[in-house]
């Protein structure tokens, strides 16, 4: 099938096949990521004083030390958040008020320095603060600065992806209230079975008497159901532990295809950096735990990404539980009984504290290290940690407005440092007292290997045509989206063949989905040719996934465009028209369009919802 229809203007010539193509989209739904090596490193640098943006600084006050040995910056730049919208680019002949079913990669918004990812954790979250953050979410949407680049995800048994990039408040909202995106018990995060266990607890030990006259048989019993509970608490804490760092490198993959920084902001109840060895169990080190390497590890894939993370508690302002309304004294005895039932040669320190000390005491030991853990992949991601605070729509605002004001650094290590290890890194500006936030470090890894934990390289095309990017804008366009029976097609005769690379997989009902293409000549690179024509090589791509970002099917073709002589001007004006076609499931899909200057290596994309019937 050849689904391209050449107009009079241009004669297209294909260059390859999809197999002989150099980006094959049937990568794109794999996770990719940048290679992280030494030839070049970026550095991110937020400079706040007092909590506030520093704008303005001389370059030559800037000092990187790499393992403490100053580095020769080679590269400077300075991102500001923009100050308003901008029109439509000088020379583009695309118009902005666009007809029915009709799009384009036209920006109407300044180009963002950076975009920005919110996380809503459901996982390590009680239910109650995750309504109260998309309550607060909600009023945000309302007064987001114009042009602000956002994503969602929720994280619950999986991480899904609920809106992609847009600068659309009505796309931001309309996802914050959809269901899918509602607030939803943890699956694993669950006080009243915690209450429960504690309760079962308490009335063991009502039934064995006054601790001071348990009998062996009673202490034992009593001092394994501490145990269990200990054991058990350990077992999901390491569930949740494992998901959300998972999570986090799948977004760190998924956003490594993504030029430049990006701010994952992270509404979370968190999870403990560690569980300490409690003397009151029977094996006091069983359910002992310490998770700083794994969350080490998922910074440094961060920080390779470019993403910095600002966690944010979703709890908002924590108080002692006592201070509840709602508290009643726990009645379970870890912490206060005779030595776990260990004989009760030993009484723990905390044995003759009343109920409620031994509750605040164990709150606030559980506070400090689920915060801890949102300070590390904060402080090693470039991020800043936004804790007990009821503000939570201010806490993201400045959160969009601190990642937006940056410095970004570059500098060239010597080829002797490729050395595979983890080199860190510091920032100094002289003569100041700023605060500098930027990742920790990088993997001096060859040009030729990947870092640990990474794999693959992102080319141009799948970055470009990755579901719920933002769009690329090097080459602008417009396409109008159209089923193949639509009367604006009436008369007109489409091939039969399949269309797609995987429409021999697809369950019918199929549609086809007709993609009439308008390019604008001006961001395309033109060759002039012996006989006084002028050729274009461009790749045309486009990419069907599901709502959960499943490819659906794919076509990829590479094609020469040659203008005959003395049509060139009318092409500039006029741009360079291609028909495309894509078979298409029943149900609500997304199709991601994309055109690559083979010759410039530009790329232009945008993504659209399509809706096919079911009958």
């Amino acid at each position: 099938m050849r689904p391209l229809i050449p107009i009079a203007l241009v004669a297209f010539t294909s260059l390859a096949s999809p197999a002989q193509v150099a980006s094959n989209p049937a990568q794109v739904s794999e996770a990719t990521v940048l290679r992280a090596n030494a030839n070049l490193v970026l550095v991110d640098v937020v400079v706040t004083d007092h909590e506030n943006a520093v704008h303005g600084i001389d370059p030559k006050r800037f000092h990187v030390l790499e393992s403490g040995h100053e580095q020769a910056v080679t590269s400077f730049e300075e991102h500001k958040p923009a100050a308003s919208p901008r029109s439509t680019p000088t020379g583009t002949t695309l118009r902005v008020t666009l007809p029915p079913h009709t799009y384009s990669n036209v920006p109407n918004y300044p180009p963002a320095g950076a975009v920005n990812v919110l996380l809503l954790d459901g996982l390590n979250t009680p239910i109650v603060s995750q309504m109260d953050v998309r309550r607060q979410m909600l009023q945000f949407m309302g007064k987001i600065e114009p042009g602000t680049s956002l994503a969602i995800f929720t994280l619950s048994s999986r991480l899904r992806m609920i809106e992609g990039f847009t600068t659309d408040p009505a796309q931001l909202l309309h996802a914050l209230q959809d269901k899918k995106s509602g607030a939803q018990q943890s699956v694993i995060l669950d006080p009243q079975s915690d209450q429960a266990l504690d309760t079962s607890t308490g009335d063991m030990t009502s039934l064995t008497g006054n601790m001071d006259s348990i009998s062996v048989a009673g202490t034992s019993a009593l001092g394994s159901m501490l145990q269990f509970q200990a054991d058990v608490t350990s077992f999901e804490t390491d569930l949740r532990v494992g998901m959300t760092l998972d999570a986090m490198q799948q977004l760190a993959r998924y956003l490594s295809a993504i030029p430049g920084r990006k701010n994952l902001i992270w509404f979370s109840g968190s999870f403990p950096i560690a569980l300490d060895p409690d003397d009151s169990l029977q094996s006091p080190f069983q359910a002992m735990r310490n998770y700083s390497d794994q969350i080490h590890e998922t910074s440094e894939l961060l920080s390779s990404a470019r993403v910095a993370v600002y966690p944010v508690d979703a709890r908002g302002l924590m108080t002692p539980v006592t201070a509840d309304a709602s508290y009643s004294p726990s009645t379970n005895l870890v912490g206060s009984s005779s030595n776990g039932g260990r004989g009760g040669k030993r009484r723990n320190a905390t044995a003759n504290r009343p109920s409620t000390s031994n509750d605040d005491l164990k709150f606030s030991k559980q506070l400090i290290q689920q915060q801890a853990t949102m300070e590390q992949i904060a402080a090693e991601t470039g991020g800043v940690a936004y804790l007990n605070t009821n503000g939570l729509k201010e806490a993201v605002a400045s959160a969009v407005e601190n990642g937006s004001s940056y410095y970004t650094l570059g500098y060239v290590p010597s080829a002797a440092q490729l050395d595979g290890k983890f080199h860190t890194i510091q920032i100094r500006v002289d003569n100041s007292n700023y605060k500098l936030a930027c990742r920790s470090g990088y993997f001096a890894d060859p040009p030729n290997k990947s870092s640990a934990g990474l794999s693959g390289s992102t080319s141009l095309v799948a970055a470009a045509t990755l579901h719920g990017s933002p769009p690329s804008t090097e080459v602008l366009f417009q396409a109008r989206v159209l089923a193949a029976t639509d009367p604006a097609f009436q008369g007109t005769k489409f091939s039969e063949a399949p269309a797609g690379e995987m429409s021999a997989s697809l369950k019918a009902p199929i549609q086809r989905a007709i993609v009439d293409l308008t390019v604008d000549a001006h961001g395309v690179a033109f060759d002039e040719i012996p006989d006084g024509a002028h050729q274009a090589r461009l790749e045309f791509v486009l990419v069907a996934y599901d709502p959960d970002g499943k490819r659906l099917n794919y076509f990829d073709r590479g094609f020469a465009m040659k203008v005959l002589p003395g049509q060139f001007t009318q092409t500039m004006t006029n741009g360079l028209r291609v028909r495309l076609a894509l078979d298409l499931p029943a149900g609500q899909d997304f199709l991601r369009i994309a055109v690559h200057d083979l010759a410039a290596d530009r790329a232009g994309s945008l993504e659209v919802p399509v809706s096919v019937a079911s009958k």
